[in-house]
Parts: structure tokens; sequence; C-alpha cells
């Protein structure tokens, strides 16, 4: 199973969208360990939303997809309709 993800750091006030095959709850700790990139450092991301796949593929796809909206506001929309 795959999972398209976003995480959100208070710290930084910016969300991180990914996918992965590892359980979520690793992923994230690994999110928040201290290393070098974009989710290194800050320690306090969270999980605001996710999707299941059974294909790679379409997990991969989905996280273009949104990554392409380049919008806050589109991204905040999708996390609110699923709560």
């Amino acid at each position: 199973m795959y999972k398209l993800y976003i995480l959100y750091s208070d710290i930084k006030n910016r969300y991180y969208i990914g996918y992965s095959a590892d359980e979520l709850l690793e992923r994230i700790r690994k999110h928040n360990s201290n290393h070098h990139g974009f989710t290194g450092k800050t320690g306090d991301w969270k999980l605001v939303y996710h999707e299941n796949y059974n294909a790679k593929e379409l997990a991969l796809k989905r996280e273009k997809e949104i990554k392409a909206w380049k919008s806050r506001k589109m991204i905040e929309k999708l996390i609110s309709s699923a709560g």
C-alpha cells in the first residue's frame, strides 16, 4: 500500500507533500529527525492529510498533481474536505 500524505509544520508555517510505501508513523518520525533537507531541523511536522493507493504510480501521480497546484488555499481546501 502506498500513501500520499501532507505534513504541516507550525515553525515553518509550511506544508510538505510526499508519498511513501513506509508506515506513515515511521515516515513522519524520519521527517522529524535531525537531518539535512526541507523537513530537517524543525522536528514539529504533523500529519494533516493522507490518501491510500494500491500502486506506486498512482500515489506519485497524485503527489505531482497536488504540488502542481502551487496554491496553499487549494491544499487547505483539500485538507478541510477530508475532516
